[in-house]
């Protein structure tokens, strides 16, 4: 009775979600808890052995000081590996935590009932602290002087890493010919990035940081006691460097055995002039008399991409999606950071595997909805039946931006899937929907019975309503499989739940849009088709 009423109410469903899409956030991949998290601090290049090691216990003694966290472990500097030339300035912290069953209680409404009536509820409004919150409350305590925080997990870091570089959600890659521009430029971005909406921490790598001795021989004063220039360097190699003259054996296990001067002998740059050279003479020569010492400044790490140097700017966020952060960020950084001809910026971490994922979509989803077409018309040969069968999609596409926006989800790779999958999961119900309307309208005309406008109502009724039960059916099974999943807690449930849940709400919304707008569409086709 209103067709053309019920058509257009759709249509103003369907266009009031578009804007819903548009606040959704956007990440590479939702955040996956992995049972441990990785602290990584960055003090400023320069840092000497003893004091990141002062400095890495007390953080390790804050960090186990709270109760969800089992065990710590730090490290410093780089192993005995060529693949990993980490600084001192890069620490890594493992933070092992306990099972969330464990960790501190949140007032909830149900907190008062038995533990056994308790248990239903927190499926749904969770009565633990959230990882979030955790790692905002170490945060604030893990405040020092000169040192950046950053937090991530072992292997969302390792894979970051591999992938781009960088080691947080959010970095910019500068690109140029003289690392003192890029540094400037890095300490201009980070300037302007600091107090931006989003912003945890952000650290601009001080590419020319790295603090070095040079020892500048006076070759005239060399020459004058009969020294060469290998005499010197043998001296400055084995006395202040250390050498390794052997190597112990004990049981299985072999350790090198390096000789050099006890620290006081060598810990300032006065202790250093007053190491003595031996001359062919036998006599003991100061080495401030042999060489100038003096503390200069220069690259600690020289990095090389795409054929030019770049420097790094680490940026950690919180409470808002990579995808609106960049794009703030990107506004702030132009109007801020002069960059000189020569020299170019670029956006990586989570935004550049993010910008990847998008262009590989844009030529997965058109491929995926040629497929479906292709099939749904081979099985109904006809275009009017597959456009009708096709309204599935974008009555689907409501239920399930609304459920993401109400959950909270962000679009990602994993929701992508799910919306993947949604296609033909819609495909079906929209094929099995017109397929029982056919069923119905043919019955009638071999019956004799579709002579007048009634007649077709009372068909499409038949078809539509009176077999609503079978329907359900179909549509019911599969989402209410999927429903466990939106309620699990366990290791990689924030993964499946972002693929479950456009899933489940686009089956609603479809099912109900089908039994409610197909009708109508059928009755205004065939209507049409009997004046002709």
């Amino acid at each position: 009775r209103f067709r053309k009423s019920t058509i257009v109410l759709a249509l103003i469903l369907f266009m009031a979600s578009i804007p819903i899409y548009f606040r959704l956030g956007s990440e590479f991949m939702p955040p996956l808890n992995e049972g441990v998290m990785m602290y990584m601090p960055t003090p400023l290049p320069g840092i000497s052995v003893t004091e990141a090691e002062r400095l890495m216990q007390i953080q390790d003694k804050i960090i186990k000081s709270f109760p969800e966290v089992e065990r710590v472990f730090g490290k410093a500097g780089r192993a005995e590996t060529a693949t990993d030339p980490a600084p001192f300035s890069m620490m890594e912290t493992t933070v092992v935590l306990k099972p969330e069953s464990e960790w501190r209680k949140v007032p909830r409404w149900y907190s008062s009932f038995p533990e056994l009536l308790q248990k239903p509820f927190r499926s749904v409004w969770r009565d633990r602290i959230s990882y979030e919150t955790l790692v905002s409350e170490m945060n604030e305590k893990l405040q020092f002087p000169g040192v950046t925080n950053a937090w991530t997990m072992p292997i969302k870091n390792r894979t970051d890493m591999l992938s781009t570089g960088i080691r947080t959600p959010v970095g910019i890659k500068i690109y140029g010919a003289d690392l003192q521009e890029i540094e400037k430029i890095g300490l201009s971005a980070e300037a302007a990035l600091k107090n931006l909406k989003g912003t945890r921490s952000v650290f601009a790598e001080r590419v020319t940081g790295g603090y070095f001795l040079d020892f500048d021989l006076k070759r005239e004063n060399l020459a004058r006691y009969g020294l060469s220039v290998e005499d010197a360097e043998d001296v400055i190699v084995s006395a202040i460097g250390g050498e390794n003259i052997s190597t112990t054996v004990e049981g299985r296990e072999r350790y090198p055995i390096s000789v050099r001067y006890a620290r006081e002998f060598r810990e300032d740059t006065d202790a250093l002039k007053r190491v003595l050279v031996p001359t062919p003479s036998g006599a003991q020569i100061p080495l401030a008399q042999l060489a100038e010492i003096k503390i200069i400044q220069g690259p600690a790490m020289i990095r090389d991409e795409n054929g030019k140097l770049s420097g790094y700017v680490y940026v950690d966020i919180a409470g808002i999606d990579v995808g609106h952060y960049v794009e703030e960020a990107k506004q702030k950084v132009a109007a801020s950071v002069h960059v000189p001809p020569g020299y170019s910026l670029s956006w990586s971490g989570q935004y550049e595997n993010m910008i990847r994922v998008k262009k590989r979509l844009l030529v997965v989803i058109p491929i995926t909805l040629c497929l479906i077409i292709f099939l749904i018309y081979m099985n109904t040969k006809s275009w009017i039946k597959t456009g009708i069968v096709l309204l599935a999609v974008p009555f689907s596409l409501i239920g399930a931006v609304w459920l993401l926006f109400i959950l909270g989800y962000n679009v990602s790779i994993a929701t992508w899937v799910g919306m993947i999958a949604l296609m033909g999961l819609d495909a079906e119900t929209g094929i099995f929907m017109l397929m029982y309307l056919d069923f119905s309208y043919q019955d009638a005309l071999r019956a004799g019975k579709m002579n007048s406008a009634k007649d077709l109502e009372e068909s499409i009724i038949h078809g539509a309503v009176k077999r609503i039960r079978p329907k359900m059916m179909t549509v019911m099974a599969a989402m209410l499989g999927l429903m466990p999943i939106l309620w699990s807690q366990g290791t990689g449930a924030d993964m499946m739940k972002r693929v479950a849940a456009p899933m489940v709400g686009g089956l609603l919304t479809s099912f109900l849009m089908e039994l409610l707008v197909y009708p109508p569409v059928y009755s205004l086709w065939r209507s049409q088709q009997r004046k002709s």
